[in-house]
């Protein structure tokens, strides 16, 4: 896998990944569910590629991305792993997420009320949302999570992370690896609860970030998949 110095790389802050988002679906029509599919292969890839799990507990919330979660247990599914999946929120599914749950369904993937032990845990509980310390049941799985030997790979962002700020909530996952998605956030550069971070494709056109004003270098050529060089040590054994 390549890997690329973080200084080659630029960083998006939060309200600027809403606006990439944004311009995706609203300029462009690449919809939310095409981006979710991307990030969910991507993830599911580097979950098999670092960690090789036979058994996977994937802990998702209600948005964008605990839908990426839910793709990437489809994918793990398909490709072998034992997976189980826990909502945080079941009740408050939002429609792209509900119909990847509705697909799991389907499929024969177990949707459990409460998590188990797994060779894996993927986090896809909070995203870019976040507002305020996670509470509930999120908070609950966060702790779990933390609490578990086993290694924690991030969608996007460890929840409970500010993505801007880099300010980490209480509680706040601490992750062994975190994939982040189209571009860097600036409160991953500096967050020792990141872990390894890599990079994932989400087929943003860089005609987005030319019309904001950022000059991004052709980081996808050769594979959807990048490493950004080592960031403080995470703590946590992978």
């Amino acid at each position: 896998m390549r890997t690329l110095s973080r200084s080659a790389v630029p960083a998006l802050t939060t309200e600027q990944m809403r606006a990439v988002d944004r311009a995706m679906v609203e300029d462009l029509h690449i919809e939310l569910v095409q981006m979710m599919e991307n990030a969910g292969r991507n993830l599911a890839e580097l979950a098999i590629t670092r960690f090789s799990p036979n058994s996977v507990t994937v802990l998702a919330g209600p948005g964008g991305n605990g839908g990426g979660g839910l793709v990437a247990a489809r994918h793990l599914a398909n490709r072998g792993s034992e997976v189980q999946v826990v909502l945080s929120k079941p009740d408050r599914l939002t429609a792209v997420p509900a119909h990847q749950a509705d697909i799991l369904a389907r499929i024969g993937v177990t949707i459990a009320n409460r998590p188990s032990s797994a060779d894996l845990v993927i986090d896809a509980l909070i995203g870019y949302s976040l507002r305020g310390d996670p509470a509930g049941t999120t908070a609950e799985l966060i702790t779990w999570a933390n609490d578990e030997a086993a290694p924690v790979l991030a969608l996007d962002t460890p929840s409970g992370l500010d993505l801007t700020t880099g300010t980490a909530g209480t509680p706040a996952v601490w992750a062994t690896a975190t994939l982040t998605l189209a571009l860097p956030k600036v409160g991953l550069l500096d967050a020792p609860s990141v872990g390894e971070l890599y990079l994932a494709d989400i087929s943003v056109p860089s005609l987005v970030y030319q019309r904001m004003g950022i000059a991004v270098p052709e980081l996808f050529r050769q594979s959807s998949l990048l490493q950004i060089d080592p960031w403080p040590p995470s703590g946590r054994a992978g």
